[in-house]
C-alpha cells in the first residue's frame, strides 16, 4: 500500500491513538485546537497544526490536500464538520457521537462521490460489524451488546473516568435510548432498567439503557429484538440520576446574577477534572455481545467478549475505539470499501475478518464461543 496524506481532526485522548497509529505507514497532519494536546504526540513526523476547524473556510483549506480525512471531534462538531468535509468531495472515517441522523448526509455524500464512514468506534463501531458479519450468514432473532469503559481504580464518588469529552459524556445519560423488543420500537429515558451484571476477572457491574444502536434501529430493522446498554460500577447511577433530575445536565440557560448560563456547560466544566485521566491512571474496556437465531437450520448464540486493558501507556477505551477507525481507515485506502454515501460500520461487515485481525495485531482481542 502506497503511502497515503492523512489528516485527523480532533487530537484528545483517541485522535492521538488514531495518529500515531496511522503515522506508522502514512504521511499523517493532526488538528486541534489545544496546542498542549498537539504536544503529547510523540512521533515526531506526525505534522502538527493548531487551528480552529469550527469556522468553515479554515477547515476546507486545511483539508484540500489530503487523499483522506478522519473526524475525531467531539460529538456536537461532528455532523457539521462531516458535512463541510464531503462538501470538499474529500473521503472521512469518523468516531465522533453527534445526535443527528446521519443519513441525513447520505445523498449529498453520493452526490459528491464521497466515502463517508460514521461511528467506527468500539459500539458504536466493531460491535456492528460483528452484528452484520453474523446477518449475513444466518437470521438473527436476538442482539445484546454490553459495553463500558472504566477505571482500574474506583473512586468516590462517580467511579468513572471520561476519555472523551465531557458533554458527549454526558450525553449518554440524557439521550432517551432507544431499543427493539418484538419488532416494536421502545424509547425509555436514559439510565434506566438498571440491572446488575456478572463478568470474568471484573466481577459485577451494573448495566442501564443507552442508545447506543443508533443506526442499527433501521439498517438492521429485519431483526426482532435489540438491545444495547451501557456498563458502570454499581451504584454510579443514582447519582447521575439526581444530578439530571435536579437539572444540572440541561440545555437551557438559566439566569444568575445576571449572566446567561447552561447549566450543562457548568456541570461539564467541575465534572471533567474529576473525570479526567491523569498521568499514571489505567482503564479497561469491556463489552459482551451476544447474538442469537437460527443457523443452519439450528438454534445458536455466538457470544464475543473483550477485556482490554491499559497498556503500552495508552488508555484502553482509546486503543479500542481509536484501532477500529485506523482499521476502517487503512480499509478505504486500500480500496477494499468503496461505497460511497454514508455508511454505518454494520455496512462492513464483509469486512470482519480484515478489521478483526488489524485489532489482534494490536493487542485487542474479542473472544468468541457457540452455544
Amino acid at each position: 500500500m502506497k503511502m497515503s496524506k492523512i489528516i485527523v481532526l480532533g487530537c484528545g485522548l483517541v485522535g492521538k491513538v488514531i495518529a500515531e497509529d496511522l503515522s506508522q505507514e502514512h504521511n499523517v497532519t493532526s488538528v486541534d485546537i489545544s496546542q498542549k494536546n498537539l504536544d503529547r504526540l510523540k512521533p515526531e513526523n506526525i505534522k502538527k497544526i493548531c487551528e480552529d476547524i469550527t469556522k468553515e473556510s479554515v477547515l476546507k483549506n486545511l483539508i484540500k490536500d489530503y487523499d483522506l480525512v478522519v473526524g475525531a471531534l467531539p460529538g456536537f462538531m461532528g455532523y457539521e464538520t462531516m458535512k463541510q468535509v464531503i462538501l470538499s468531495k474529500k473521503n472521512i472515517v469518523d468516531i465522533s457521537f453527534y445526535p443527528e441522523d446521519p443519513f441525513g448526509l447520505d445523498q449529498l455524500a453520493k452526490d459528491n462521490n464521497v466515502i463517508a464512514i460514521m461511528d467506527c468506534g468500539v459500539a458504536p463501531g466493531m460491535g456492528n460489524i460483528i452484528f452484520a458479519h453474523h446477518d449475513s450468514q444466518m437470521q438473527i432473532t436476538d442482539y445484546e451488546c454490553l459495553v463500558g469503559g472504566l477505571p482500574k481504580k474506583r473512586e468516590w464518588p462517580f467511579e468513572y473516568q471520561a476519555v472523551f469529552s465531557p458533554i458527549d459524556v454526558i450525553e449518554e445519560y440524557i439521550r432517551p435510548a432507544r431499543y427493539v423488543q418484538n419488532k416494536s420500537l421502545i424509547v425509555k429515558e436514559a439510565l434506566s432498567d438498571t440491572e446488575l451484571v456478572e463478568f470474568d476477572e471484573i466481577g459485577t457491574l451494573e448495566s442501564w439503557n443507552s442508545d447506543g444502536l443508533r443506526t442499527l434501529i433501521n439498517t438492521m430493522s429485519h431483526v426482532p429484538n435489540m438491545l444495547e446498554k451501557t456498563l458502570r460500577y454499581p451504584g454510579c447511577v443514582e447519582y447521575l440520576k439526581v444530578l439530571r433530575e435536579c437539572g444540572y445536565f440541561s440545555y437551557e440557560q438559566i439566569d444568575i446574577g445576571g449572566a446567561k448560563i447552561r447549566p450543562i456547560d457548568l456541570t461539564a466544566k467541575l465534572l471533567f477534572p474529576k473525570w479526567q485521566m491523569k498521568d499514571g491512571d489505567e482503564d479497561f474496556t469491556v463489552m459482551r455481545i451476544k447474538i442469537s437465531g437460527i443457523e443452519k437450520g439450528e438454534k445458536v448464540t455466538y457470544t464475543y467478549s473483550l477485556l482490554d486493558r491499559f497498556q503500552n501507556n495508552t488508555i484502553s477505551m482509546a486503543r479500542t475505539t481509536g484501532f477500529t477507525c485506523t482499521a476502517v481507515a487503512n480499509l478505504v485506502l486500500e480500496k477494499k470499501f468503496n461505497k460511497s454515501g454514508i455508511s454505518p460500520p454494520e455496512f462492513l461487515g464483509s469486512s470482519f475478518e480484515y478489521v478483526n485481525n488489524y485489532l489482534l495485531q494490536r493487542g485487542v482481542v474479542y473472544k468468541v464461543s457457540k452455544s
